[in-house]
């Protein structure tokens, strides 16, 4: 959406003067004049690198659960060397493999970094959108340095965007102040008003507004979906990539769909539960409270589904084709679940306890369940039941969606292990390949499982960042003497990322089927969701509905 048009449509949507960028000393470093005003940055190795350019006013006050507000552009040379804070989110509950030390957070958050080679020209442009289950995480974290991937021909955008209660709270009052009546995905609509920001700047700085890639990893992947399906991101992007996404259903704004509560009702209750009588109270509260005190209460964020900017359940935009026509790379882990075993239930007694609640849940589909997922190693089965029905049902329908519109769809799987994921048994584990992605295994946080400098961990970064360049610049993935990769429409073909790269065919015949079937009969019961609740927690299985075998 135009900024223009925000400002027409909105009332309190007036143009942003008060929160300009501090500008800097006398330039030392390469100096970028964008119509948003000039910028310096850092010069390392053949590269410019700009660090924290503020591409939205801060969302405080007023502006706490509002869209994001536009910038005027700033006179001064704004100092672009270090990256801005990150946007508000809780404090870590305990000791976890994803977790830095907490960064400089704050409300005034909406900020972006760019990696260019100094000779940048008319490239490609990758932008990257980080995980943390749209509660924790930045652009900023060491994990996503952009600069071996801008070594390769790319400019690369990274962008913090508003997270958890502050990025996707829904209240009535909210929606009473909205000239379109809604509330929620203001963490998405920073996410649209960043592309926005890259349409009209990185020309600047020697990207190609006309080929840009959104790319991101599990909430990053999801919010890649979002945006492929949101009607305001249209033409902003023209390829995407989404890693280990998950196409699980989200509430509706006002009415109870899809065994989902409503989303404005869900604010009201986080507002009564953390003692805010009004929406001036809301906005009186320090941000740390509410961001601390909110997953306490059992608030979890989502998009919304408000008719707008997210127009209906994504399974239900990708089955009418509403979704961006564009290329698409997608995949997802072998090892997803051994990270995130919150995800899983208590396992049964035994397994005649498994099979019977299998046999209950799953009805005629039970025996084709338990083919894949049997009774004689019930955590292996409930880790890869999961998996495939979240992460890879997900990828597999997105590369199958967007074959069927004619674009060029590519799968992968990653499932590379290393001496340490092996001892701690993760291998290819949540979020394992980004440091293969980024050439990052020497950035990844503290408790990571540490990558071994070997020869074969240092080809798979490099055909992982050739693939993925290769696609961002052409929209097909070639990486230098390595298999070409086939589209998934040459016989459901992937990428197998193992000690190598391999192509195959036919990832876990009839898998991605079995939990399709199960994802349209929920669908079309309407008062259930899909995905969360599978295997032995799965409710019964709907009867047979139209479409649905």
């Amino acid at each position: 959406m135009d900024f223009r048009m925000i400002c027409r449509l909105l009332p309190l949507a007036l143009v942003a003067t008060a929160f300009l960028p501090a500008p800097s000393a006398a330039a030392t470093g390469p100096v970028v004049e964008a119509p948003a005003g000039k910028v310096e940055g850092k010069a390392s190795r053949g590269m410019h690198i700009f660090k924290g350019i503020p591409y939205a006013a801060p969302p405080t006050g007023k502006l706490r659960w509002a869209p994001p507000q536009p910038l005027s552009a700033w006179q001064d040379v704004h100092d672009a060397t270090k990256f801005g804070p990150a946007c508000m989110q809780p404090k870590p509950r305990g000791p976890s493999i994803y977790a830095w030390d907490l960064p400089a957070m704050s409300e005034d958050c909406l900020s972006l970094n760019i990696w260019a080679p100094e000779d940048a020209s008319n490239a490609p442009v990758f932008l990257w959108i980080h995980g943390g289950s749209l509660t924790t995480g930045s652009g900023g974290d060491p994990l996503y340095d952009g600069s071996a991937l801008a070594e390769r021909g790319m400019v690369v955008v990274s962008i913090n965007y508003r997270l958890g209660a502050l990025g996707y709270f829904a209240h009535p009052a909210l929606s009473a102040e909205s000239a379109d009546g809604v509330s929620g995905n203001y963490g998405l609509l920073d996410q649209i008003a960043a592309l926005a920001w890259v349409k009209r700047n990185i020309g600047a700085f020697g990207g190609d507004a006309g080929n840009v890639t959104i790319a991101g990893e599990s909430a990053g992947a999801l919010s890649v979906m979002y945006l492929m399906a949101a009607p305001d991101a249209r033409g902003l992007f023209h390829k995407a990539v989404a890693q280990s996404a998950y196409m699980v259903s989200a509430p509706a704004l006002r009415e109870k769909r899809n065994g989902m509560v409503p989303a404005e009702e869900q604010g009201v209750d986080l507002a009564a539960k953390i003692g805010a009588s009004d929406l001036a109270a809301l906005r009186a509260l320090p941000a740390e409270e509410i961001v601390n005190k909110a997953p306490a209460t059992g608030y979890f964020p989502f998009p919304v589904i408000d008719g707008k900017t997210v127009p209906r359940q994504l399974v239900e935009t990708f089955d009418r084709n509403e979704q961006a026509p564009v290329p698409i790379l997608a995949g997802f882990n072998a090892g997803e679940i051994r990270s995130l075993r919150f995800l899983l239930p208590k396992a049964p007694a035994d397994a005649e306890a498994y099979e019977a609640a299998i046999r209950a849940s799953y009805g005629e589909f039970a025996d084709a369940f338990l083919a894949r997922y049997p009774a004689k190693d019930i955590d292996e089965s409930m880790l890869a039941a999961t998996r495939d029905a979240m992460y890879g049902w997900t990828s597999e329908r997105l590369v199958s969606n967007q074959a069927a519109l004619g674009q060029p769809a590519y799968l992968y799987l990653f499932d590379h292990g290393y001496p340490a994921t092996q001892q701690w048994k993760l291998h290819a584990f949540h979020a394992a390949e980004l440091p293969f992605l980024f050439d990052t295994a020497s950035k990844t946080p503290p408790l990571w499982p540490k990558i071994p400098d070997k020869l074969a961990e240092r080809k798979l970064i490099d055909a992982m960042g050739d693939y993925w360049a290769s696609f961002a610049r052409s929209g097909q993935p070639r990486a230098k003497g390595q298999p070409d990769w086939l589209s998934y429409s040459e016989d459901r073909a992937f990428m197998h990322f193992a000690d190598k790269p391999h192509m195959r065919h036919n990832l876990f015949p009839g898998t991605a089927a079995l939990h399709e079937a199960v994802v349209c009969r929920r669908l079309a019961a309407g008062d259930m969701p899909w995905n969360w609740n599978v295997g032995i927690i799965s409710p019964p299985l709907p009867p047979k509905a139209e479409g649905c075998q």
